[in-house]
């Protein structure tokens, strides 16, 4: 089962990263025409997609992933002091969960925006800029494969077939 779910969240990520790329396009390139339910359904999709993400992430967070010595259990077998000083056991205990909840708080808050009574000019420029926040503190917390933290561009289960 943790494996499922570790595929699983790291698939949706490349969902999510198309979906900040659309709402952030969409709004940038509206400048004065209206904010219309796309725009909003947009940020719907993006916010659904990102919180069961995040909560995927925590159920690996709290059990520790695949091989159950990531994040609290990380914590609490090595203690932090030790976390803290190995990056990989850092990364995947403090910074990729902090950074992956403020990027969430700003994607809820981008949403929250484009329920507000502005104009739509403000509600696009607005809107993308919580979008943009949000994504390069994505883009910063995920463990890419170039920063020898990452699995993989892809999970192997998904073009592994057994017949």
């Amino acid at each position: 089962m943790q494996t499922g779910l570790l595929h699983l969240h790291s698939t949706l990520r490349y969902v999510i990263i198309i979906l900040f790329l659309i709402a952030i396009f969409k709004s940038l390139g509206a400048g004065d025409k209206p904010f219309t339910s796309a725009h909003k359904k947009i940020g719907l999709f993006l916010m659904i997609f990102f919180d069961i993400n995040v909560l995927i992430g925590l159920v690996q967070w709290f059990t520790g992933g695949t091989t159950g010595a990531w994040g609290l259990p990380s914590i609490q077998q090595n203690g932090m002091g030790v976390v803290m000083k190995d990056a990989a056991m850092r990364f995947f205990a403090v910074e990729h969960l902090l950074g992956m909840l403020v990027a969430l708080i700003l994607v809820h808050i981008g949403y929250k925006i484009s329920k507000k009574n502005l104009s739509d000019a403000k509600k696009h420029s607005k809107t993308a800029l919580f979008y943009i926040l949000a994504l390069i503190i994505t883009l910063a917390s995920i463990p890419w494969l170039f920063r020898g933290l990452g699995r993989g561009w892809f999970p192997m289960s998904l073009f592994y077939f057994n017949i």
